[in-house]
Order: C-alpha cells, then sequence, then structure tokens
C-alpha cells in the first residue's frame, strides 16, 4: 500500500465520487481509479462495486475506510504536533539552578520566555549545584547554572558569568562611608562567612593573609541574601556574589567595591550527548539578556 492509493480511497470515500475525489486531489479521475484499482488489488478484496458509473463501497471497503480514516487522523495529530515543536520547541523547559543565580536572575529570565511562550510548561527548581548537575546529567532537566568547583565530568558545559565579589556592611558602621573595602579594612571585624567554593575561599584567604588581616567570624552564612539580612541588622560586615542581592532592598546595609578582584564564575550545564532543542536555544537567549541587563546593577548592588 501507498500514500497515494489511501489518500486516493479516502478522498472518494468523503466526496463520494471519483470525479469529486479527483476536484479535491488535483488530480485527473483516471489518476483516482487507478490508484483505486492498484490498491484492491494490493489488498486482495474489492472496496467498490462499480454500479452505473457509480463508486458504491463494499462491506469490506466500508470496514477498512474505518481503518484508514485513524490512520489519517494520526497523521494529522504528527503534523499539528510537528508545527508545535517548529514554533514552540518541545513543549516543556525544566530548568535547574544554584541559589544565587536562582533567586532573582533566573526567575527573571523565565518569565520573559514565558511571556514570548506562554504554551509552554516551565519548571524551575533551586539546588546545590550539585544538585543541579546530577539533575541535567540524568536528563531529568535541559539545562542548569551551577558554580565552577563542581565537577563537571558528566554534563556538557560552558561558561555564563563571572560575578566580582563585593563587601556588604551595615549603613552605620564605620567602614560605610569608603569607595573601596580592602582586607586589611576587615581585619578584627565582626564577619559574615559566606560558604564560598574550594577556589574561591582560597584566594580569598590569601588575599587576607598577604596583609595578615584576620577577621572575625560572627555567623556562618550559607546564602548572599542572608548577609545582608545580617548586615542591616548591624550584625556585621560580609563579601558576597552581586548577581545574587541585585534587586534587594538596601535600606540597611550599603555594597561596596572589594579589591583585590575575585570572582565568583558560574556555568551552564547541559544534558551529554543530545543536541539542544530550540526551545532550549530560545531561553539561553532570553537568559543571556537578563544576564546583560543584570550585569551593571550587580556591579553597583
Amino acid at each position: 500500500m501507498q500514500h497515494r492509493q489511501l489518500e486516493a480511497f479516502a478522498a472518494v470515500m468523503t466526496s463520494g465520487s471519483a470525479s469529486r475525489a479527483a476536484e479535491l486531489l488535483g488530480v485527473s479521475q483516471p489518476a483516482i481509479s487507478r490508484c483505486i484499482a492498484e490498491l484492491e488489488r494490493d489488498l486482495g478484496f474489492s472496496l467498490f462495486d462499480r454500479i452505473r458509473s457509480r463508486m458504491v463501497p463494499t462491506f469490506e471497503g466500508r470496514m477498512f475506510f474505518r481503518e484508514v480514516d485513524s490512520h489519517f487522523l494520526a497523521m494529522a495529530k504528527l503534523e499539528a504536533a510537528a508545527a508545535r515543536i517548529r514554533e514552540f520547541g518541545a513543549g516543556e523547559l525544566k530548568v535547574a539552578s544554584l541559589h544565587s543565580l536562582g533567586g532573582r536572575l533566573v526567575p527573571k529570565a523565565l518569565a520573559s520566555f514565558q511571556k514570548a511562550f506562554p504554551r509552554i510548561n516551565v519548571t524551575l527548581q533551586v539546588q546545590s549545584s550539585s544538585q543541579v548537575r546530577d539533575l541535567v546529567a540524568s536528563g531529568q532537566f535541559d539545562v542548569g547554572l551551577c558554580s565552577e568547583e563542581i565537577d563537571l565530568n558528566g554534563v556538557e558545559h560552558q561558561h555564563f558569568a563571572d560575578y566580582r565579589m563585593v563587601a556588604v556592611l551595615p549603613r552605620a558602621h564605620p567602614l560605610a562611608s569608603r569607595a573601596v573595602i580592602r582586607p586589611e579594612d576587615l581585619h578584627d571585624q565582626p564577619f559574615l562567612q559566606l560558604d564560598f567554593d574550594e577556589r574561591l575561599s582560597r584566594d580569598l584567604a590569601a588575599a587576607f593573609a598577604a596583609v595578615e588581616a584576620k577577621p572575625r567570624v560572627a555567623v556562618d552564612v550559607e546564602y548572599s541574601a542572608t548577609v545582608c539580612a545580617l548586615a542591616s541588622e548591624g550584625a556585621g560586615v560580609g563579601l558576597v556574589n552581586p548577581a545574587a542581592i541585585a534587586g534587594l532592598d538596601r535600606s540597611g546595609f550599603r555594597v561596596l567595591r572589594f579589591e583585590p578582584a575575585l570572582y565568583f564564575r558560574k556555568h551552564l550545564v547541559f544534558p551529554p550527548g543530545r543536541p539542544r532543542p530550540q526551545l532550549v536555544r530560545d531561553f539561553l537567549a532570553v537568559l543571556t539578556e537578563v544576564r546583560n541587563r543584570f550585569a551593571l546593577e550587580a556591579e553597583t548592588a
């Protein structure tokens, strides 16, 4: 059986005659008759009785048409699915992010993405970098954002952004009027110790050691936003990722440049060995645009 034969048969069944079927398909009537004859020969039974120049479906023809009709309905669904994929991508997008970017940057990007693709179902999970990597490596999520310190084996990855570390101080702190905070300024100061990755911890320790500065750890903290909340209450001074605190109410704290320059490095991760769907590429374009808009705000947060 060939598709053109089934198409001719369905056209005759729905239109009632070979001539009307020919008009529907834009072919000649003899071509329709030839397709029907070939199909009957392939099937081994008659589809129509020829009565006074009319094609009357046989019992077998009516039974066969039910199956052919189901076939064309299935084809129509496939064509509609293909059109949706062309226009919108795969219909579902799953994004995993570490906390520092999952608090504002990624949600802002997803909000913009949803406006452009309102029918796409989006899932966002905010986890630790290692959990993000595992979710993406297993194929459960389409794209992830994580810190550089994790083992990136098992995922495809690319650099996303570097964020220069900034200092956060209470508004009433004696150092709050400075333009720049340096390691020596923090000697014996109550320090809000953020949980840095290994590389950044090593670089920061080296910066303190170079000037023999030893901050006095007051609170161990997991998130940059928590450092800001503690600083607002006068609990101490902290060093944070500016992208994680962009947009926060700064009425209780100041954000100052920290020297030497130290950077939080972030990566995009993708499932291994699989091409990136158009939907993922569309999201990455929006994410990059939002990242670029955040760049200035992050540096001056």
